[in-house]
């Protein structure tokens, strides 16, 4: 009997927004970037901060997502906060970044700078 596997599914959702951020930030990327890595690094008072920089090498355990204007690698050790979550870009009158919405988030400072798990 044959074994199917079936497809595993994205580890993140990127909405078009997001998408057209990537294409714009590789657009302006500095020599030898190859795409931009979102990860968790330990930070703020919840404990886990989200941080999307340029990104030189491919890290053996990293997520690699393709998007139509480049590659969003996902930290391997960040995937398991992140499995389900959707990245948007949203800018208005005063701000403008990356936002979020993870399903794994128990909590989150006021500033909504940090999450936590």
């Amino acid at each position: 009997m044959a074994t199917t596997l079936r497809q595993r599914p994205a580890p993140l959702i990127l909405t078009a927004n997001a998408d057209a951020r990537i294409a714009d930030l590789m657009a302006r990327a500095p020599d030898g970037a190859i795409g931009v890595k979102l990860s968790t690094p330990r930070r703020g008072c919840s404990g886990l901060a989200y941080s999307v920089d340029y990104v030189t090498e491919a890290k053996p355990f990293d997520e690699r997502i393709e998007t139509p204007g480049g590659t969003l690698f996902v930290d391997g050790g960040s995937i398991l906060y992140l499995v389900g979550s959707t990245m948007d870009w949203v800018e208005d009158d005063f701000t403008a970044g990356f936002v979020f919405n993870n399903p794994n988030a128990k909590g989150a400072c006021g500033c909504g700078e940090s999450f936590t798990v």
